[in-house]
């Protein structure tokens, strides 16, 4: 899985963060479709697998239906936050964006309707945007 983009960028840059803060945020990122698949199979009906409630098994809830309430809850934060923060680096693009952080496409892969310029500054600004939501 390579990438065409630097991990680090001169601290001048107005969007740089550390080296390991891109690569954790993109790790982050890399789990999209997990929580898509997560999200998807919690539909509050006792079939679901209960290995999805253990990942969210924080806190000990008697209620089955608070469980799966806030283990919903929790991965609909993380696909939203994603989600948002793709709409505010890329505006058109975000969908491009969204392949590119949650599967780690390279532009040359993509082909956005833009050149290479703009296309790594939305997303260098996807990460900062984001290292700035996850605080």
């Amino acid at each position: 899985m390579g990438t065409d983009i630097r991990p680090e960028i001169s601290e001048k840059n107005t969007y740089w963060i550390s080296k390991h803060r891109y690569y954790e945020l993109r790790h982050f990122c890399m789990q999209y479709n997990d929580w898509l698949r997560c999200y998807a199979s919690l539909d509050g009906a006792s079939s679901v697998s209960g290995s999805i409630l253990k990942q969210r098994a924080a806190s000990e809830l008697a209620d089955p239906t608070a469980k799966y309430a806030e283990a919903k809850l929790y991965f609909r934060e993380r696909l939203d936050m994603v989600t948002r923060t793709a709409t505010e680096a890329a505006g058109d693009l975000d969908n491009y964006m969204i392949l590119a952080v949650t599967q780690g496409l390279p532009y040359s892969k993509l082909m956005p309707p833009c050149c290479k310029e703009v296309w790594y500054a939305a997303y260098r600004r996807f990460f900062w945007l984001l290292d700035k939501a996850r605080k």
